[in-house]
């Protein structure tokens, strides 16, 4: 934990993790269930267009007394009728990156009632959760990634040790463990000292979808020592490279905007911020 006074970019950060929709929104309910929004007018053309039929009824009618768009299927058909949906945003070109992954979609309790592909959830405006690890070396030197060029989101810019989505298949645990060899070649059972750190909530505007997209996400974080010899490898391309930081200058990078907003808070709470 950091001595030091908290920076000025720090609240400011925290300030553009929590920002409101930058266009109204209607709630998403799935199967009675509220689980996300819709921007105005995005499933207007899908509902309205020939040609995106849809085997479920896409409606827009009241939920709790206000608008909403519903996608009614019966509890046993929702990771069917979101597929569908997520293909008709695709052809519409209001889908974010398409992955072929699918990620858990939760009702207001935090019930899983299906999955979904992940291109689709922040048009949709679907709750996510994600994983961090910070690398230190025993030194107490930061391991740090510099994102792929290629990456969707985020090109080039820096990252903790590791990085990535909770999948509909994973757990907490598992997504450590996954994300953690595929990103940085590393084993979690070789780490020492690993832990969780705590949470970062982010509720924001998202690009996805040509700008129609919210992010609803939990990034819980964790902290790990690399021993003295063990080296991060990427295995599935989406890292340009790793460098070893002191201290001074993870912090002076964090201050000149250089890491992503989402390692930038992990960050933050990893250095008691």
């Amino acid at each position: 934990m950091s001595g030091q006074p908290v920076p000025g970019w720090v609240p400011a950060a925290r300030r553009q993790a929590q920002q409101p929709p930058a266009a109204p929104r209607l709630p998403f309910v799935v199967a009675g269930h509220a689980v996300g929004s819709v921007a105005e007018g995005v499933l207007d053309e899908i509902a309205l267009t020939p040609g995106y039929s849809l085997p479920w009824l896409l409606s827009k009618k009241e939920h709790h007394g206000a608008a909403a768009w519903h996608l009614d299927a019966p509890a046993g058909d929702v990771t069917a009728a979101l597929a569908a949906l997520a293909q008709a945003l695709r052809q519409a070109g209001r889908c974010g990156a398409w992955r072929d992954e699918q990620l858990a979609v939760c009702n207001a309790a935090g019930e899983r009632i299906g999955t979904v592909e992940r291109g689709a959830v922040r048009p949709l405006g679907l709750a996510t959760q994600a994983v961090h690890l910070v690398g230190s070396a025993p030194d107490g030197r930061v391991w740090v990634q510099q994102r792929a060029f290629d990456k969707p989101t985020h090109p080039g810019k820096w990252d903790t040790l590791m990085g990535g989505m909770v999948s509909a298949a994973d757990t907490l645990d598992t997504a450590l463990e996954r994300e953690t060899w595929e990103e940085a070649g590393l084993r979690t059972s070789a780490l020492h000292s690993v832990a969780h750190g705590g949470h970062v909530d982010f509720a924001r505007p998202s690009s996805d979808g040509e700008g129609v997209g919210y992010m609803v996400e939990r990034i819980d974080w964790f902290h790990a020592t690399v021993p003295e010899g063990l080296v991060p490898e990427n295995q599935d391309g989406e890292v340009e490279r790793f460098e070893l930081l002191p201290t001074a200058e993870v912090h002076a990078r964090l201050a000149r905007g250089e890491f992503t907003p989402e390692a930038a808070l992990v960050l933050a709470g990893f250095y008691g911020w």
